[in-house]
């Protein structure tokens, strides 16, 4: 009987995909993903939903408003913009690969870069500039280059994003990304889609499991957990970990495809990075 309980627990699971066509390009995944979230959450007004979790539950947007009136991770900012500006070995700075205006920066990735083949992400061509000046890379989850995205991701508020797919191979490495992101894993045999789609707004102890829709718009993030600021590779692996299953390495292909196809599910929500969450 348990066995029985559990098959049409996934059963349903799986009808209730917000991703349903055999041959859906990515405008009909975004357009199947948005109404999923309508329907779920009638009340939540779409552009709510670049604040995360505090778009649905009203205590505990107090609670965070009151931390974002003294935000912890406006010094972070402030590091950020000293890195930005601080002239390499060569005497150049990060704006000899990103331009003088860093408000430009945030929005540009990630994108599909045809000629790689590759993802390109904000903090994968903060250390390809960094190697392009002679410099040692930044570490890929924390630190400084979670600094230097802060400042990025500040300077971008109120942008909207606008994540293109729109090359053959773009949608290839997309369909990966949107794979893992349903696939079950780990010993909890659960998927990013489980709790963030399906179980989006429930309880989880103390916790209330946000929305997947915006996940992305507020990265990097200041989590009381961390006692920091990381990046969303950071929480790539995190979420891995506390499903049981070993994580990959932060910007590798695996990641890389999985912030391609979660960004773009944000297509249309403006940045307010960087974020403050538990």
């Amino acid at each position: 009987m348990k066995k029985l309980i559990v098959c049409m627990a996934v059963a349903a699971g799986i009808a209730a995909l917000p991703v349903t066509q055999v041959f859906a390009t990515p405008a009909d995944d975004l357009e199947a993903f948005r109404a999923y979230f309508k329907k779920k959450f009638k009340d939540v007004p779409f552009e709510d939903y670049k604040n995360g979790v505090y778009a649905l539950d009203k205590a505990s947007r107090e609670q965070w408003q009151e931390i974002e009136e003294f935000p912890p991770y406006e010094i972070n900012i402030e590091k950020g913009e000293e890195i930005f500006n601080k002239p390499f070995k060569n005497g150049k700075t990060f704006a000899s690969c990103f331009g003088d205006d860093p408000s430009t920066v945030r929005a540009r990735y990630p994108k599909f870069d045809d000629d790689s083949g590759l993802v390109l992400t904000l903090e994968s061509q903060i250390n390809a500039c960094l190697k392009a000046n002679g410099e040692k890379p930044f570490k890929y989850k924390k630190g400084k280059i979670a600094d230097l995205s802060a400042f990025f991701a500040y300077k971008a508020r109120g942008q909207k994003v606008d994540v293109k797919v729109d090359s053959p191979k773009a949608v290839e490495t997309y369909d990966k990304g949107k794979q893992f992101f349903y696939a079950k894993r780990g010993q909890l045999n659960m998927s990013c889609a489980d709790c963030h789609v399906y179980y989006a707004g429930s309880r989880i102890r103390a916790d209330i499991l946000s929305p997947a829709l915006g996940h992305t718009t507020h990265f990097p993030v200041y989590r009381s957990k961390w006692g920091g600021l990381g990046t969303l590779h950071r929480r790539y692996g995190g979420c891995n970990k506390q499903v049981r299953a070993k994580p990959f390495k932060a910007q590798g292909p695996e990641y890389k495809a999985l912030e391609l196809f979660h960004s773009y599910m944000s297509n249309g929500l403006e940045y307010n990075g960087p974020g403050a969450r538990k």
